[in-house]
């Protein structure tokens, strides 16, 4: 291959758009696997070079091992593949049917795109594997099979890098861990969040440096890192508001 060329799995997403934006402009060729292929048909006329669009049933690990190793063969292999795949859902209940389904695309489905990618890489001989987590994976969490499942993403790349290593072969494995952009979004906080551009940026700039794990955006590697060694009592209890509702709880503690 003489042209650069990249898999993004996942592309439905705002971020995933971005980064497809921004490695376009450098004139890599892409193939965007997403749930709404449908939805990125506009999109892609917009890229600076050529993209091609495949459908992605993420609940179905063995429909994505096989539509994985297609594109590798139409695109004839890839030096880079994203994976940005992601279930989440919070219900204090915890019903067993939401826990299911995130267990069986941010486990079973993220496991069956990064083995895939890998074995593809490996018998290319080089390629880099770039995943998108979260420091959601640090400790447990109200999101419980959520958060558990951002823990086993970011071990399996742990096992892959290590795999390629011992195999002495020029695989990069490259752990995004982002902030907990959900949850700075419920309480509009500017500091926390940043712009999907700023984002991609750091992102594709961790790839380009073959970074083996980094924190995008750069502030949350704090957040990260108090994330850790906070005790439990304090940690199970601390409590993420809106702006509201803190006004709200003000107002109530004036009464």
């Amino acid at each position: 291959m003489t042209k650069a060329t990249a898999i993004i799995v996942g592309a439905n997403s705002l971020l995933s758009r971005e980064i497809a934006k921004q490695l376009a402009e450098q004139g890599v060729e892409l193939a965007l696997l997403a749930q709404d292929p449908e939805s990125l048909k506009e999109f892609t006329e917009t890229l600076a070079t050529k993209a091609q669009v495949y459908p992605l049933k993420i609940e179905q690990p063995q429909d994505i091992i096989t539509t994985l190793e297609h594109v590798w063969q139409s695109m004839g292999g890839a030096h880079l593949v994203v994976v940005n795949t992601g279930l989440n859902s919070y219900d204090p209940q915890l019903p067993w049917l939401p826990e299911q389904d995130i267990i069986t695309v941010n486990v079973q489905g993220y496991a069956a795109i990064c083995n895939t990618a890998f074995k593809l890489f490996r018998e290319q001989g080089y390629g880099q594997l770039a995943a998108i987590n979260s420091i959601a994976g640090l400790r447990g969490g109200p999101s419980v099979a959520y958060h558990a499942s951002k823990a086993f993403a970011s071990n399996y790349l742990d096992g892959l890098s290590m795999h390629a290593q011992r195999l002495k072969l020029p695989i990069t494995i490259t752990d995004i861990q982002l902030g907990l952009l959900d949850k700075a979004a419920m309480q509009q906080s500017r500091l926390w969040l940043s712009p999907p551009g700023e984002v991609a940026r750091q992102i594709i700039k961790a790839m380009q440096k073959a970074k083996r794990k980094v924190y995008v955006t750069k502030r949350w590697m704090l957040v990260a890192w108090l994330t850790k060694l906070l005790p439990e009592f304090v940690y199970n209890t601390r409590h993420w508001r809106t702006k509201e509702e803190r006004k709200a709880a003000q107002a109530a503690g004036k009464k």
